[in-house]
């Protein structure tokens, strides 16, 4: 079971990464770096590419962490 979990945490983390950059990347294509009243969805899409760059390690780290049924009976 928890072998599945990490499966799915580390899939988990590679959509979010993934959604996260081309929302983002999106976003900035979309404003195309207008200046005047774009600077809030310009900050908007730093603010999901730099996101994409957080949550996707953090998932990866809580998957790491999960432990065995074994694992735990052990210490």
């Amino acid at each position: 079971m928890n072998s599945k979990l990490k499966t799915l945490a580390r899939i988990g983390a590679g959509f979010s990464f993934l959604f996260c950059l081309v929302g983002g990347v999106w976003i900035l294509i979309t404003t195309g770096f207008k200046s005047g009243g774009d600077a809030v969805w310009t900050g908007i899409g730093l603010y999901f590419i730099g996101k994409a760059f957080f949550v996707a390690p953090m998932l990866l780290v809580a998957a790491d962490q999960v432990r065995s049924t074994e694992e735990r009976n052990e210490v």
